[in-house]
């Protein structure tokens, strides 16, 4: 299944709320959250509070991606705070497996992210463990980029690694997709994307619906 996960990061928090309704009323499956520290991403953007907020008025499915250093020391809150499924990078962390085992014993879906620079083998020894696959599409940390095609390629090895293992992975592409590029990344074997400017700039309801009518 094909889903949209819209990203917040691109959002206008003065009416974060209204547009959180928006899109769940337009038909998105999910909503991607996105943390940064300030340390393994240059910027810094929301927490704990924020997604505490966010889970008690919305019933979207809540796609917390973590760019943080040493995510190990804040998955119980994530957890706690209304995660459904927690994403972080094999980067930010010396102990890969002792973090997707905390999510999991936590109840949570597992997901794990590589930036454009890792190769798509780094993620191959997990992919049993895990139920997402997230690859960046442009380098993590800020907003508005434009789409590093290459990085296509990696989604497609993912996709070849899953198969030949038997599994229904879900692979996601974050970063610079719009309308136009949607297609792109299906073809590639990704069947979840994040879209940040692309739902948010101009008629949020309108882009929802179109971005689904490309997913469908």
């Amino acid at each position: 299944m094909n889903i949209l996960s819209p990203s917040i990061l691109a959002a206008d928090f003065y009416i974060l709320g209204q547009q959180i309704k928006e899109v769940e009323e337009a038909g998105a499956g999910y909503l991607h959250v996105d943390v940064m520290d300030g340390m393994f991403v240059p910027s810094i953007s929301f927490g704990m509070p924020v997604l505490a907020s966010i889970r008690k008025s919305t019933k979207l499915f809540l796609d917390v991606h973590l760019m943080i250093e040493k995510p190990e020391r804040y998955i119980d809150e994530f957890a706690r705070c209304g995660a459904d499924l927690i994403n972080f990078h094999i980067e930010a962390t010396e102990d890969v497996e002792g973090v997707i085992h905390k999510i999991r014993s936590l109840g949570k879906k597992v997901g794990i992210t590589i930036k454009p620079a890792t190769p798509a083998e780094a993620v191959e020894p997990y992919l049993k463990l895990v139920d997402m696959v997230l690859v960046m599409t442009v380098e993590p940390g800020f907003g508005g980029q434009k789409l590093i095609p290459h990085c296509l390629d990696k989604v497609r090895a993912i996709r070849e690694m899953a198969n030949s293992q038997g599994l229904d992975t879900d692979i996601e592409v974050d970063g610079g997709i719009d309308r136009e590029d949607v297609h792109m990344a299906l073809e590639a074997g990704a069947n979840v994307i994040v879209a940040g400017s692309a739902v948010f700039h101009g008629d949020v309801t309108d882009n929802v619906k179109t971005l689904l009518k490309k997913l469908s």
